[in-house]
């Protein structure tokens, strides 16, 4: 079974891609290769992120490692929060303060498209590879569903009715941007 360090430190992350992944590949996390580093992220786009992250594994750990980046593109708001996405209100990755303050720029916009984009940056043998997910849909005037993380209770993917906080996450992991993201990295890996 092949082996991989996920670059990261947010649990919710790290389960969704265990669950998306399945048992084809096992998963390592950042605490069970002994990285307790807050790993930086200061790129300007979510592929430099991605990469900066699944290259600070590969160099300190030399081991097979992946990252991603993961942002909610909104229309009406030029793309924001975008690469910010986690840091939206500020620097303390608050999930609440993120969510109520898109929803407090979003107030009385009649256009509410706007994507999930994930970009998986995977560090194999040396070699870097790009695989990215993309999930099309709308915003919410307000929170809805208790599942999830994140901006979860504000998006509904085109196609659906429910938000991604009340679809669960069984559904949820197989039409994700995530989940896409995931998919192309393990079509990627099968052909090796």
């Amino acid at each position: 079974m092949k082996k991989f360090v996920f670059a990261t430190n947010n649990r919710h992350k790290l389960e969704e891609v265990e669950a998306i992944i399945g048992e084809k590949i096992e998963i390592l996390s950042l605490k069970d290769i002994g990285c307790e580093a807050d790993i930086p992220e200061t790129a300007d786009t979510l592929e430099g992120n991605a990469l900066q992250k699944a290259r600070y594994v590969y160099e300190r750990y030399h081991c097979d490692c992946f990252a991603d980046d993961t942002g909610l593109e909104v229309e009406a708001l030029d793309g924001a929060p975008g690469v910010y996405s986690a840091r939206y209100a500020g620097d303390a990755h608050n999930s609440e303060a993120n969510l109520r303050k898109l929803l407090h720029e979003m107030e009385g916009m009649t256009n509410r498209r706007a994507r999930f984009r994930t970009v998986f940056a995977l560090i194999l043998n040396g070699k870097e590879h790009l695989f990215e997910g993309i999930v099309n849909g709308e915003i919410t005037p307000t929170r809805r569903g208790t599942s999830g993380f994140g901006y979860d209770p504000v998006f509904v993917p085109d196609g659906y009715q429910q938000t991604f906080a009340e679809m669960g996450d069984a559904l949820k992991n197989k039409i994700s941007h995530r989940a896409l993201g995931v998919q192309k990295l393990c079509k990627f890996l099968n052909t090796l």
